[in-house]
């Protein structure tokens, strides 16, 4: 698989993906975005969320609400042709490789780089603030999958460089407790 090029399309795709959403959900500010995959490196989705829906939250668990894209609104929304292809993509060449454990754990952890070296080009290149005027948090998230804290921690870090990655670095800090 040419990982140079995966990387293009999820790139275009993220960029078409958000236009979707802040063309048809913008008046509700969006405030996040949010590339994931899963365990199986199977899939690539984006998701989005809006001020608007968090209006609605559960004052006891806002932050999570606010911060977990598996509870975000307009979850798997956005450029699905796009997506359905590079999701297609993923499964042949799994599907190329289905017993080597070794081939997989090389290919999922490249496939988890290359979505958050997107979403970093993108924050670096001011993509998601010149189309919303205002910071976007940004993450990489696996679904039913947890990662290290620590790891985690780099992500918020390396992702946004906004009040929104305080935020987040402050409810970390609650976990557990």
């Amino acid at each position: 698989m040419n990982f140079e090029i995966l990387k293009e399309k999820i790139e275009d795709a993220a960029k078409k993906a958000f236009l979707e959403m802040y063309e048809k959900h913008g008046a509700e500010e969006i405030y996040s975005f949010a590339l994931y995959s899963d365990e199986g490196a199977m899939t690539v989705c984006p998701a989005s969320n809006t001020m608007k829906v968090m209006e609605g939250a559960d004052e006891d668990d806002v932050l999570y609400y606010k911060y977990e894209p598996a509870e975000w609104a307009y979850e798997m929304q956005g450029a699905d042709e796009e997506f359905d292809e590079i999701c297609t993509q993923l499964r042949t060449e799994l599907y190329k490789h289905d017993d080597d454990d070794q081939w997989f754990e090389g290919f999922q952890t490249k496939l988890y780089s290359i979505c958050i070296e997107v979403l970093e080009k993108l924050k670096n290149e001011n993509f998601f603030t010149k189309i919303t005027g205002k910071e976007v948090f940004l993450i990489f998230t696996v679904s039913d999958y947890e990662f290290d804290k620590k790891d985690l921690q780099d992500l918020i870090i390396r992702l946004n460089d906004n009040d929104y990655k305080s935020e987040y670095l402050d409810w970390m800090a609650t976990w557990g407790n």
